[in-house]
């Protein structure tokens, strides 16, 4: 999976678990909870996802790579290669 496909990946995901949230303009440096309506809860949906979708285990102490969509494609993109998007699933 690419970098952009990553980015597509991640926003996918919110998508499931905040369907309400306009995920079109979000910036990839700003935090993610700063720009739409995320809670702890829904940052766990979000990790349990990429478990679930991609097979990717994310420690507890890394959850702060997540902060961003950069940081996500930045640390998700090595864990995520040679794996086939999946949107909507």
């Amino acid at each position: 999976m690419t970098h952009e496909e990553t980015v597509l990946a991640v926003k996918d995901i919110i998508a499931t678990i905040a369907p309400d949230e306009e995920l079109d303009g979000l910036n990839l440096d700003d935090p993610l909870r700063d720009q739409i309506e995320l809670d702890s809860m829904d940052f766990l949906d979000i990790v349990m996802e990429l478990r679930k979708r991609y097979g990717v285990q994310v420690p507890e102490d890394d959850y702060k790579e997540l902060n961003t969509l950069q940081g996500c494609a930045n640390y998700l993109s090595p864990l995520l290669e040679g794996k086939e998007l999946k949107l909507g699933v």
